[in-house]
């Protein structure tokens, strides 16, 4: 899975000079399979940017482990991720007022997609 990645990104974008990923294995095997295995740099503090863009993604599927397949956690994160947009509102940005309207908004919204 992270070869035929790594295969179409590189066919798009070209060879990479350096590639930052963490310590996991199976980055190591698809690079080395691929040709790529010099250019992966593993040091501490370099994948940052990159672990925390999709955090939020990582949290969902710590709490969903029971998913035996990672199709199954995939579909399940869409569908997830649309409905969490629509009620996750940041309450702390708002006053009290217009946080109950955007909620009852998104409530009745939620209701007329649920019927």
């Amino acid at each position: 899975m992270v070869t035929a990645f790594l295969k179409r990104v590189m066919k798009r974008y070209g060879r990479p000079r350096s590639i930052v990923t963490d310590r996991l294995r199976s980055y190591h095997a698809a690079m080395k399979a691929i040709g790529v295995a010099d250019r992966q740099e593993c040091r501490r503090w370099l994948n940052n940017r990159a672990e925390n863009s999709h955090q939020p993604f990582r949290r969902r599927e710590r709490l969903m482990g029971r998913f035996r397949r990672l199709e199954t956690l995939q579909k399940f994160a869409a569908v997830h991720a649309s409905i969490h947009n629509l009620f996750n509102v940041e309450r702390h940005l708002y006053r009290r007022h217009t946080f109950k309207l955007n909620r009852s908004a998104a409530l009745a919204e939620w209701k007329r997609l649920a019927a």
